[in-house]
């Protein structure tokens, strides 16, 4: 059933299956359920239903939606308490990479803004003339985003503390990824070939040329082969503590290019999906079975969400966030001020912070918008069909014609600009983050 109040969409729906119908009274029109907790108005602003009524005008005529998939189509749309719009909002529905809005705000909720994982650096034996006599141990932390700089500030760090050689192997403790490579023995040859500068390949000097102009090129061999460890290292040295990035920023780089394995990661960390998925349903005040995950990245389209709880979860994200001390454009996509990753081909009014989801049949956009008239506008639009380039478009193009009916603001509000003002790439491969354990 189609849920729209105002000029009616599905009035719109029966004339077009050739049933004569008169104009729905509004509150007559809108008919959704609510958990306990939730509680949204109606709207006596006709502007979010005109726009929805638009868009899936444009979609039927884009030929992107027939009468028979209407259903797999679903919009939430609301200012505060105020409902704007909803169709098919409380259905949980294929939201692909919409989950890592879950991911975001569980792992943000339970580990806090400012958390940092450790990978440790370890010997197994003592260093004489530059040479460990025995393994190099490297123990994981289940940092989502150790790449290639990563390694090489640790490998400094190494190489100032005297270290040139290793005798013995690369021991992999843990579920240690690289590169978003996370096998660990793979990801192990990965290190073990960046700490040595005369084995890079070409990638690797590319993601050197990213660091700091002066930067040493590491020159540390490791004479074994790479193992991962069955057992408990006996007594290793801690040689160095190496600390990632801080969760907040881990967050807005998982978001800013959508990147499934940081958002496997994340959800680990706080317990895997099942954790998830229910820490978020209560977070967000909505039922269980409106967030339904089978990892916590949106690959499959078993991961199922309905559009009111990504609503929901942005609206709670947005909370926890200013409690940190940030916005929601400090943990996702914002039109304006991010040029990489999902935003780069995107077509939204500024200051839109935004999430999208794709899978090869689903397209997804949600986020918050600043309007003159309607203050922050919460949405969330979930397509399903085989024509996702399109339905981008078409969801792009909905958000600007939501705008031209309530209009920008004069200035972007605060409570959804950068809490600096600016969003910076992050840097990585500096060597403030490894604290040198071991003092010889």
């Amino acid at each position: 059933m189609l849920e729209l109040f105002g000029s009616g969409l599905f009035s719109l729906w029966l004339e077009m299956a050739g049933v004569q119908v008169k104009p729905l009274d509004a509150l007559e029109a809108l008919a959704w359920q609510t958990s306990p907790g939730l509680v949204v108005a109606a709207d006596p602003n006709p502007a979010g239903a005109k726009t929805v009524e638009q868009y899936f005008k444009d979609l039927v005529t884009g030929k992107l939606v027939a009468g028979n998939t209407i259903q797999s189509q679903g919009i939430w749309m609301q200012s505060g308490p105020i409902l704007m719009a909803n169709h098919e909002g409380t259905t949980p529905i294929p939201a692909a990479s919409l989950t890592k809005i879950a991911t975001s705000l569980v792992s943000l909720k339970m580990l806090g803004a400012e958390h940092q994982f450790e990978t440790l650096v370890s010997a197994t034996g003592p260093i004489q003339n530059g040479v460990l006599q025995g393994d190099l141990v490297l123990t994981a932390g289940g940092d989502p985003l150790f790449v290639v700089q990563e390694a090489i500030a640790i490998a400094n760090s190494l190489h100032k503390m005297g270290i040139k050689e290793v005798k013995g192997n690369l021991v992999v403790v843990g579920d240690f990824a690289m590169n978003f490579q996370r096998n660990p023995i793979i990801a192990g040859e990965f290190f073990k070939q960046t700490l040595n500068s005369a084995a890079w390949s070409r990638d690797i000097n590319i993601h050197y040329s990213t660091m700091p102009k002066g930067t040493p090129k590491p020159q540390l061999k490791i004479a074994g082969k790479v193992v991962l460890a069955t057992e408990q290292v006996p007594s290793p040295t801690l040689l160095v503590k190496h600390r990632s990035l801080p969760l907040k920023q881990l967050i807005n780089e998982m978001n800013v290019f959508s990147n499934n394995d940081m958002a496997e990661m994340l959800a680990i960390a706080v317990g895997g999906h099942t954790v998830v998925q229910s820490t978020a349903a209560k977070l967000a005040r909505v039922p269980e079975s409106e967030i339904q995950l089978i990892n916590g990245s949106g690959l499959g389209v078993e991961n199922r969400i309905s559009p009111r709880a990504v609503c929901s979860m942005l609206m709670v994200l947005q909370r926890e966030a200013v409690v940190n001390g940030m916005t929601l454009a400090d943990l996702f996509p914002t039109s304006g001020m991010d040029h990489r990753g999902t935003m780069n081909s995107r077509h939204l009014p500024n200051a839109t912070v935004m999430k999208t989801g794709t899978l090869r049949d689903v397209s997804a956009l949600a986020g918050v918008v600043p309007t003159r008239d309607r203050g922050l506008v919460w949405f969330a639009i979930i397509n399903r069909g085989p024509f996702v380039p399109a339905f981008r478009q078409e969801q792009d193009k909905f958000v600007q014609n939501l705008v031209k009916q309530l209009q920008l603001p004069q200035t972007v509000p605060t409570a959804i600009a950068p809490h600096s003002g600016v969003k910076n790439i992050p840097l990585l491969g500096t060597n403030d983050r490894n604290e040198v354990v071991f003092k010889g």
